[in-house]
């Protein structure tokens, strides 16, 4: 039964408090700026989409198929068979119970959709893996994370909910005893643990992002990812589990305000507002301090959170109603200045941890932004679409600002005379306001390409050049910064022009992301002893086997220990599947790789003490895996 959702609403009160407070305000021209999801939810902002950033990096790459590194590799990691699901961007998580696999749907095809949902496959047989059915998700949200184990009440699967079309959010819990007919048992609502933001604001059915299935003796529970303001980590009993319930919960928050006692009951909103500029004032380019993904040690004692700009955070949950901090390892200094805890790994013995972190903000200055909209306070709406192109693009057009000729349809600029004649340059359109024009409703647009500046005449008397080239038609090509885009947009409309063309003005570039290795010998002192980074994530910029449309972030890890041998085993997107040797923390090795052109990894599950690994593709469905020793597979 779906339960009734609210919407977010911002009273009187609340924006009385916020226009005297300190709360950040969406400024779509700032070039930090991120995805414009890094903003807070009480400050009218949209609510907290931790997929937002890989949304916005498919639309830049939209129609293009990354083919990694551009040879099949394959080192000690073979195919063994596949689970067709041809759809661009569509599977994510995978796990694995007792014969069968599980994969996760992103946003397209949204619940509501016969294709949408956990679909099952039966790999009893590895190297035949069969479809069985899907487990379809509620009309209008996706189901990002699976996760299946055997509980004392049967074999429990539970799957996140995230909208992606008004749907609702929480999880829903199902019985696989038989996976061929799985039987619905309860669906979860999940709600921000303050009341006040409750009941006053409809701050109520989140999204969840990841869950973690574990017991206690008898008692079975589940570990949830919940979109919302507070208590992002909340832990629900469901020994029963047609009747599950929140036993406890915790947030970054409590890291920043560790004396307040109450945050259920909390009504100060001088503390609520603190507290929500410490969530939103993180690192680099994506300053979140909210919960991505956790790992329970098998015990179900010990909770490892990955918990973006706070780091990785160690709880101790023996009593799940109280959970309670052990210790919090954070390292901003290394590789590009962020921290983006986004998966953790523990060995069985808790003394080394895996965390992978995932970034987006990289190669900045070689491709086009991503999160760029026409729709903000400027006087009037868009009356010409937009598109936007990288900062290396936009210093050729500075460089040469007239005589050149091309035609763009929002996602390509092709010269086709002039001095750049033959150049093509990826671009990504601007979204609109409803009712202005987009792309789709021009088509493709031809003319001069006049680089007239910043284009900023209005708000900051910036000089328009080239002016008197603008001939009707034309496309004007104008540089990010000083104004918003709305204004650049009507400065090129005025001048007569069809469309226009934003150059980003990021001069330099971060690299992707890697891993960094724990160690936890001493749980409440981590000690960080080494990073790991893939040719292509290191890289700053494109080239060599480095695809200019690959996505080179590292994304999820599983960690095995067999005696003394600890791997870890990491879904690396463009970058394919690896296996890293991490029984020396202060020296991992890459002892295993799988990639295949066209295919993008996003999740791992590893079966215990056997060869068998899953990887689930975005674009292909589920992979089967079989790891070797020494040498490679032929």
């Amino acid at each position: 039964m779906k339960l009734t959702r609210f919407p977010v609403m911002i009273v009187l009160t609340l924006t009385l408090l916020l226009s005297a407070s300190t709360a950040l305000a969406y400024d779509p021209d700032d070039p930090d700026d991120g995805s414009g999801q890094e903003h807070s939810m009480l400050d009218g902002g949209a609510r907290y989409d931790p997929s937002a950033a890989l949304t916005a990096h498919d639309t830049a790459v939209a129609d293009v198929v990354s083919s990694g590194p551009f040879a099949k590799v394959t080192k000690n990691l073979a195919s063994s068979s596949r689970g067709v699901r041809n759809s661009a961007g569509s599977t994510t998580d995978v796990w694995a119970y007792d014969g069968f696999a599980y994969t996760g749907t992103f946003n397209s095809p949204c619940g509501g959709d016969p294709e949408a949902g956990v679909w099952i496959w039966d790999v009893h047989n590895k190297n035949k893996a069969r479809f069985v059915g899907i487990i379809p998700s509620p009309a209008g949200s996706r189901s990002n994370d699976v996760k299946v184990a055997t509980m004392n009440s049967g074999d429990i699967l539970v799957h996140s909910n995230e909208p992606c079309a008004g749907g609702p959010g929480g999880f829903e819990i199902y019985n696989v005893g038989d996976p061929s007919n799985p039987v619905h048992l309860a669906h979860v609502q999940t709600d921000d643990v303050n009341l006040l933001l409750q009941d006053d604001f409809g701050f109520i059915d989140f999204g969840v992002h990841n869950l973690f299935l574990f017991t206690q003796g008898e008692h079975d529970y589940v570990a949830a990812t919940v979109e919302s303001e507070f208590g992002n980590f909340q832990i629900f009993d469901i020994t029963d589990p047609t009747s599950p319930s929140r036993v406890g919960f915790w947030g970054a928050e409590q890291l920043h305000l560790p004396d307040v006692t109450d945050w259920v009951n909390l009504t100060d909103f001088d503390i609520i507002l603190d507290a929500d500029g410490y969530l939103f004032s993180g690192f680099g380019a994506s300053q979140n301090r909210f919960l991505h993904d956790m790992t329970i040690s098998a015990d179900g004692t010990r909770a490892y959170l990955a918990n973006w700009d706070a780091g990785l955070v160690l709880l101790d949950i023996s009593d799940p109603s109280s959970p309670s901090l052990i210790s919090v390892a954070i390292d901003p200094t290394s590789g590009d200045g962020e921290v983006n805890s986004h998966s953790v790994w523990p060995s069985e013995d808790g003394t080394i941890v895996v965390e992978g972190e995932e970034d987006f903000s990289a190669w900045e200055a070689t491709v086009p932004p991503s999160n760029l909209t026409l729709d903000s306070s400027f006087p009037g709406d868009p009356t010409i679409p937009g598109t936007a192109i990288s900062a290396v693009a936009g210093d050729d057009f500075e460089g040469n600002q007239t005589g050149n000729t091309g035609t763009t349809d929002g996602t390509t600029v092709d010269v086709t005379s002039g001095a750049l004649a033959g150049s093509s340059y990826p671009a990504v359109a601007l979204a609109t306001a409803a009712g202005s024009p987009t792309f789709a409703d021009t088509g493709p647009l031809t003319g001069e390409l006049v680089w007239i500046g910043r284009g900023c005449a209005t708000s900051q008397a910036d000089p328009i050049l080239n002016a008197s080239d603008v001939d009707p038609g034309d496309i004007v090509v104008v540089r990010r910064g000083a104004c918003f885009f709305e204004e650049k947009a009507e400065t090129a409309a005025s001048l007569g022009a069809a469309a226009v063309i934003i150059a980003n003005n990021v001069t330099t570039s971060t690299p992707w992301s890697g891993l960094r290795i724990w160690d936890y010998s001493d749980p409440t002192a981590p000690v960080l002893t080494s990073t790991f980074d893939t040719e292509c994530s290191a890289s700053t910029a494109p080239g060599g086997p480095c695809d200019p449309a690959g996505t080179y972030s590292s994304h999820n890890v599983i960690v095995e220990s067999l005696g003394n041998k600890v791997k870890a085993y990491i879904s690396w997107y463009s970058d394919g599947m690896l296996v890293l040797d991490v029984s020396d923390p202060y020296n991992p090795v890459e002892i295993g790789r799988y990639t295949m052109p066209g295919e993008v990894y996003w999740g791992v599950y590893k079966e215990t003490n056997s060869p068998w690994l899953y990887g689930s593709d975005r674009n292909g469905g589920l992979r089967v895996f079989k790891e070797y020793g020494a040498g490679s597979v032929k």
